[in-house]
């Protein structure tokens, strides 16, 4: 990812564009409104929680939880966001399918990315992933993440 150097759509060193974060914070309010009215309000709710417990994550983790909260919802929209031990996760009919963990959060020098007994991963000839230590995103990190989460759900 490219420092932002204030060309539309470009990345900033924290992870997200200009635009993207906007999008983000458009939905957080959206997420708000339903809440309130009381339509979709337990999803719309959860996803608010995961939203803002990355708000409040330090620069370093916040960045990679909003990359990893994207290509989740991107690449596997049947999941639900929801907090999980009071971190991001994400859920299929309740069952949470992988989760990210704040380094900072748990005072280890590494974020964590992990699947649950849930994901479809181990159908690979007897060794497959349970979690990955995560310090930022480069483009290798995010398609492996994106190959793993769209098996997860297969």
């Amino acid at each position: 990812m490219s420092a932002n150097t204030g060309t539309k759509g470009e990345k900033s060193t924290d992870g997200f564009s200009e635009e993207e974060r906007a999008a983000i914070k458009e939905r957080a309010a959206e997420l708000k409104k339903e809440a309130k009215r009381g339509r979709g309000s337990k999803g719309a709710a959860e996803e608010l929680g995961v939203l803002s417990k990355i708000a409040e994550m330090e620069a370093s983790d916040r960045a990679v939880a909003e990359r990893i909260h994207a290509i989740v919802t991107t690449n596997a929209p049947e999941l639900s966001p929801k907090l999980w031990y009071g971190q991001p996760a994400y859920a299929r009919k309740g069952k949470v399918v992988c989760f990210f963990r704040s380094g900072h959060v748990d005072k280890e020098r590494y974020s964590t990315f992990g699947f649950t007994p849930e994901a479809n991963l181990d159908d690979s000839g007897g060794l497959w992933p349970t979690s990955y230590a995560v310090t930022e995103l480069g483009d290798e990190a995010e398609n492996t993440i994106t190959t793993l989460v769209k098996k997860s759900v297969s």
